[in-house]
């Protein structure tokens, strides 16, 4: 198909989407409060300040971590702050200093990066109870280096959330790579320094040979970075120009994990599996296909992507990542790899979601932001528990374990529904409305490639959950229906967030409304 209803298809296309005040323009007040601009200073401060109080206090183990853990209630805190004071309206921007004439670190609220701060920081709090458990369990060294980077890490995505412009955005995006290059490098095996090798060279690579460039040419083009509601570059760039400066941003956004530039992922996997929960399965990658969002919507413009047609190429790229990522996920017997080519193809939902360039297709995008973070974090949290307490890594070894581990399991398979897309649980909304933004689109393939995705998802995700529970162990010595439950702070988080996935579901309408302004068109905004 090449896509020629989808050009006569409006960005918005029913009142079913944008309901309300969202038929107006985007609501912004005129001014900052005060309150506001401490809200979001504190959301990038108090991480740094326990990155900084975790290296201070490395002798004492359980100061440090119960400061760390207030860092995060109290980061989360600051974002609930916010969105109390904004609801799902955007916020006018605040600079905190002007870098070169017209460039400048700047920060402003709107619905998306408001639930990608809150999503991070609610998550943070719950995985560094899950890592405290992790590193003493499985007798982590340097645990003071290894809770100061991932803080800091934290920090970086809560000044990428509440970026005003694209130059900020850039500016937090690289320190997070910086930030997580320890972690990844933590165990300091020779796997280990091979695998953040990787994972430093494409992630920076990708950056400064595409998005850089990117970024410095839209800058030429439009005079600004900032972020503006229907895009800036309308009647700045036509023709073959605009397709090639999408693939500079996609290209340069590493972290969306596009295929060819996606081996970093399965690279990172070498790190504790903390890191692999939250940076892997929520910070790191949301934050590339959070940046895919943005570009598309607040640079680009859908309406604009739709009417050059210059996102079909990126349509049919994420598909291919869609499904290869999973075929290859079929093949991998280490339970870490497995969810990791797992999490290549779900991200590419999302930068399809943009790249349908309808309202449906940004919505499904965002709200798969949240569901596949509730989802796969839970499974990644579960491969965790399951390595501590049995020191398994890979599939083939897991016949019986649902049996001894029944919650590490049940919480395992109540996510793998949730990446599947079956209701009663998140996944099942946001996959829905790619599908509606596929529909909208006039393509018939893509619906049938988010279909065709499921299957291979119950393909690699379920045998999991059937060898636990229905295959006799391989252990001769366990005792029928034993349970042996890794210890507490390892199996609760993995149940909590595997309980949130069940939550999103009752308020995915809610979480909808909330990010519908987003996705109004540019000319509702005109």
């Amino acid at each position: 198909m090449r896509g020629t209803p989808r050009r006569r298809v409006p960005a918005v296309s029913t009142d079913a989407v944008v309901t309300g005040s969202c038929r107006r323009r985007f609501p912004h007040s005129p001014e900052v409060p005060v309150e506001l601009n401490v809200a979001i200073l504190l959301a990038l401060l108090i991480p740094a300040a326990a990155a900084v109080l975790n290296l201070i206090l490395r002798a004492r183990a359980n100061l440090r971590d119960g400061i760390t853990l207030a860092a995060a209630i109290g980061t989360f805190a600051s974002v609930l702050a916010v969105l109390d004071a904004l609801g799902s309206a955007a916020s006018a921007r605040f600079s905190l200093f002007e870098v070169l004439p017209g460039l400048d670190i700047a920060f402003s609220v709107e619905p998306l990066g408001l639930m990608f701060a809150l999503i991070a920081s609610g998550l943070w709090i719950v995985t560094h109870v899950y890592a405290v458990g992790y590193m003493r369990g499985n007798r982590e060294r340097h645990h003071a280096r290894f809770f100061a980077a991932f803080s800091f890490s934290i920090g970086a995505v809560m000044g990428l959330a509440f970026s005003a412009n694209m130059f900020t955005l850039f500016l937090f995006y690289e320190l997070l790579t910086v930030a997580t290059y320890p972690l990844v490098a933590h165990k300091g095996t020779a796997e280990a320094v091979r695998g953040a090798r990787v994972y430093i060279a494409v992630l920076m690579g990708t950056s400064i040979a595409f998005l850089l460039v990117g970024i410095v040419w839209t800058y030429t083009l439009a005079g600004t970075l900032d972020f503006a509601q229907g895009g800036i570059l309308r009647g700045r760039i036509e023709g073959w120009a605009v397709p090639v400066l999408l693939g500079l941003y996609a290209f340069g956004i590493g972290k969306a994990a596009l295929m060819p530039f996606h081996r970093w992922l399965p690279a990172a996997m070498v790190a504790p599996t903390p890191v692999s929960a939250l940076l892997h399965a929520v910070a790191v990658v949301k934050a590339g296909v959070f940046t895919m969002l943005k570009v598309g919507v607040y640079i680009f413009g859908i309406d604009f992507l739709a009417e050059t047609g210059a996102s079909e190429w990126l349509m049919w790229l994420a598909a291919y990542s869609i499904l290869a990522a999973s075929i290859v996920a079929m093949t991998k017997d280490n339970l870490k790899a497995r969810l990791a080519y797992s999490t290549v193809s779900q991200l590419s939902y999302i930068t399809l979601g943009m790249a349908l360039a309808t309202s449906m297709g940004v919505l499904g995008g965002g709200l798969h932001i949240a569901a596949h973070a509730l989802g796969k974090i839970t499974l990644f949290m579960a491969a965790g528990a399951i390595y501590v307490a049995t020191r398994k890594t890979l599939v083939s070894q897991l016949d019986g374990l649902g049996r001894v581990m029944p919650l590490t399991f049940g919480a395992f398979l109540v996510g793998a529904l949730s990446i599947i897309g079956l209701p009663p649980l998140g996944g099942s909304w946001s996959k829905w409305l790619l599908i509606v933004g596929a529909a909208d689109a006039g393509q018939k393939i893509m619906i049938g490639v988010l279909m065709l995705s499921s299957l291979l998802n119950i393909a690699y995700l379920l045998p999991i959950v059937g060898r636990g529970f229905f295959l006799p162990s391989q252990d001769a010595a366990e005792r029928p229906f034993r349970v042996q439950e890794a210890p507490l702070l390892l199996w609760l988080p993995p149940v909590l967030t595997a309980l949130g996935s069940v939550m999103l579901f009752l308020l995915a309408g809610e979480l909808r409304d909330f990010l519908a302004p987003v996705a109004i068109s540019a000319e509702v905004v005109r």
